[in-house]
């Protein structure tokens, strides 16, 4: 049977580069080391580390035991940190991530409802890539996360997906734009316009908006960038650009921006929350029925609007 002590052995060889080195990290001596390495590689009857003058480098059968090995052994920590704060505070902990504009909207009012049936929340905030991240490495055990025309989460069968709200992205324009007294603008209206873009150059939006300035046989020139929508509003109003904008990070409506929707109601980002499968099953059914309740919320309240 395997030993986890095996698996930490495994990782941090492979973290360190050398036998010696692992066994400092681990705190454990150079016999112990080689006692447990050697019990792994009989269990496998296989060669998984190769030692050398300069240290030791995992083999193949050694890559590709590694990820099985974190996975096991980032589970066990999870669960370890789960029992401690169910014994201590007498409630349950999920590991959530959000991205900003859902955790103000979506994530926040039903974060009152899980406190109220004993839930404690642990909260990592980020963008969308940092956040499957953390769902991959089981750091996470649920996360809200959205998906774009041409996107995929690519999420493992561990992950169960429940869609939200669809969040369409919007056209921000100054108030004396041409097209402000359109009901709906075509992108192709816009060829010539300059855009607020994003600071980071991998951008979900500014991804989308090039693939869909591209199906229209133009690149969109974008003059000013910045992360804050709250500066990209500013920056429209004062008469920069216009900017694509999700309807989620819009906040408060103000007098000298237009807002229309596009001529592609398919421009629009498809908001869920992933949910690891092995997650406390109560904790997470509520999550899951408190997001759904708040998300409806927002539809109605956009359908009004």
């Amino acid at each position: 049977m395997l030993d986890v002590r095996q698996l930490q052995v495994l990782r941090s060889i492979a973290q360190e580069g050398s036998l010696a080195a692992a066994g400092r990290a681990l705190h454990y001596s150079q016999p112990t080391i080689t006692h447990h390495l050697a019990a792994l590689e009989a269990h496998f009857n296989a060669r998984l580390v190769q030692r050398g003058p300069r240290g030791a480098t995992l083999t193949e059968l050694g890559e590709a035991l590694l990820p099985h090995a974190e996975a096991v052994l980032d589970r066990l920590r999870h669960a370890e940190l789960e029992v401690r704060n169910l014994a201590e505070r007498g409630t349950r902990t999920l590991h959530i991530g959000t991205f900003p504009t859902a955790g103000a909207l979506l994530l926040a009012p039903a974060v009152k409802r899980l406190h109220r049936q004993g839930v404690h929340i642990s909260l990592t905030e980020g963008e969308l890539p940092l956040l499957l991240r953390g769902l991959r490495a089981r750091e996470l055990d649920a996360a809200l996360v959205f998906s774009q025309p041409g996107d995929s989460l690519d999420l493992d069968e561990d992950f169960e997906v429940h869609p939200l709200l669809s969040d369409p992205l919007l056209l921000v324009m100054p108030e004396d734009h041409p097209c402000a007294s359109r009901d709906e603008v075509s992108l192709g209206e816009l060829r010539d316009t300059a855009w607020v873009g994003a600071a980071d150059p991998h951008d979900p939006c500014d991804r989308v908006l090039a693939w869909a300035c591209g199906q229209e046989g133009y690149e969109p020139l974008h003059v000013m960038r910045t992360d804050d929508y709250a500066v990209v509003q500013g920056l429209v109003a004062a008469g920069t650009g216009v900017a694509l904008v999700p309807r989620l990070a819009l906040g408060q409506s103000r007098p000298d921006l237009v807002v229309r929707p596009l001529a592609r109601p398919d421009l629009a980002r498809e908001i869920s929350v992933a949910v690891l499968r092995s997650t406390s099953a109560g904790a997470a059914q509520e999550l899951i029925e408190a997001l759904r309740e708040q998300a409806a919320l927002i539809a109605d309240r956009w359908a009004a609007a």
